[in-house]
């Protein structure tokens, strides 16, 4: 497993939430490399109880996971770019709303602001796709995001080409491969999974 013990590691999730249980246990395996791993939560991911779990018990977990309070406002994030906080960040999951907004510069969430705050220092960026508009409206915003510097993309996939056929999801299971390629600069491959 890879060695991180003098990195300091973002975790931004969004609320993709029918994927926060899979995105919690690679969490716990990024725990594992030694990481200083600094959690933060879009307001709605931070706030929403859903089918797939109740908001306080995700935080509760994912605070004893990382032994780091979780920064889930705008003014919480802003810091992360001027004191240079972070090694690298993750977006897992992140959404089409995201990807939106990180192609266009908006910075109105703790999400983006790290986004934001984080690449003003050259620094990468690690984006797991969970979007149902992947192959649809979003695919303009992963295009471009794909041709930004210092932001790289966890393997992605089609999850249901039937009853879903623009949706897609990255490969949550490749985030460590894909954090040390990142590290050195370089895009995991393959980024398109069949």
């Amino acid at each position: 497993m890879l060695d991180l013990k003098d990195k300091n590691i973002g975790f931004a999730m969004c609320g993709s939430f029918c994927t926060f249980k899979k995105a919690v246990s690679v969490l716990e395996e990024l725990c594992k490399t030694g990481a200083n791993v600094i959690p933060i939560m879009s307001d709605i991911s931070y706030t929403t109880d859903t089918r797939f779990g109740k908001a306080d018990d995700f935080k509760n977990k994912i605070r004893n996971l990382c032994n780091n309070d979780i920064i889930h406002t705008v003014d919480g994030a802003e810091p992360i770019g001027p004191k240079a906080l972070l090694d690298l960040l993750v977006i897992m999951p992140c959404t089409g709303n995201t990807l939106a907004k990180l192609n266009s510069g908006i910075a109105d969430t703790s999400v983006t602001m790290a986004a934001k705050a984080h690449l003003r220092n050259a620094r990468p960026v690690i984006i797991a796709v969970s979007t149902n508009d992947a192959l649809a409206n979003a695919a303009k915003n992963i295009g471009s995001l794909m041709n930004a510097r210092n932001i790289y993309f966890l393997p992605l996939r089609q999850d249901d080409c039937i009853k879903k056929p623009t949706s897609v999801v990255a490969d949550f299971d490749k985030l460590i491969p894909a954090i040390e390629a990142a590290l050195s600069k370089r895009q995991f491959q393959p980024i398109l999974e069949m």
